[in-house]
């Protein structure tokens, strides 16, 4: 009698098909998102309030990871939006999300706070949702040792990475950016970006305290 033939270990069917099923819900999404700028750009506000309802969230999360007040995140989430709003004409799709774009006016304002202030980054833990919420991809090992701790005790760690580490690892693991639209968020090309993240999850790693590695 002829024995079976080992067909190699692989993702469940159903992990696969809840996989596409989620990838498809995030492009029907980001379709979505454009024919209400395309909107906006005719002159409906209703639209622009419609794309602000739904990242205005990721938005302030972004910022206040990154200064760390509440009350200044709240003033950079608002410019944010003011200049979105007063650039809304000149944006046409770019491959990416929306919510990718507002994130990178975000960026461009927190650079600009932190060259004329000198600020230091001093984390605010009780406003941030928790790790890599809403993504819908099976976790990678990069993901896991950003999900393997607590809330605190990752951002504190954060704060000990350097600048662009730094916002590597809040675009990629807890906004939940793919790698493309962190390249364009960072003005990078893909590479940089990958052996970016690669290397601040390994500074990472070190910074977690043992028992937790």
């Amino acid at each position: 009698m002829s024995m079976p033939i080992a067909v190699a270990a692989g993702p469940a069917p159903a992990t696969l098909g809840r996989a596409r099923r989620m990838a498809s819900q995030a492009d029907s999404a980001a379709d979505e998102n454009w024919e209400l700028v395309r909107a906006a750009q005719r002159g409906d506000t209703s639209a622009f309030a419609t794309l602000y309802d739904r990242h205005v969230d990721g938005v302030f999360r972004y910022v206040l990871l990154r200064v760390g007040d509440r009350h200044l995140a709240e003033d950079v989430t608002s410019e944010t939006f003011l200049r979105a709003l007063r650039r809304i004409t000149s944006i046409s799709y770019q491959g990416r999300d929306v919510g990718a774009w507002f994130t990178t006016i975000a960026r461009n304002l927190v650079f600009d706070h932190v060259k004329s202030s000198r600020f230091r980054l001093e984390v605010v833990t009780d406003e941030i949702a928790e790790p890599g919420a809403g993504s819908g991809a099976p976790p990678g090992p990069e993901q896991q040792v950003i999900t393997r701790t607590t809330n605190d005790e990752l951002l504190r760690c954060i704060a000990g990475l350097g600048d662009d580490q730094r916002d590597c690892i809040i675009l990629r693991f807890i906004q939940g950016y793919s790698v493309s639209e962190t390249a364009a968020i960072m003005q990078r090309n893909e590479g940089a970006v990958k052996a970016l993240q690669h290397r601040a999850v390994r500074r990472l790693a070190t910074l977690l305290p043992r028992g937790i590695r």
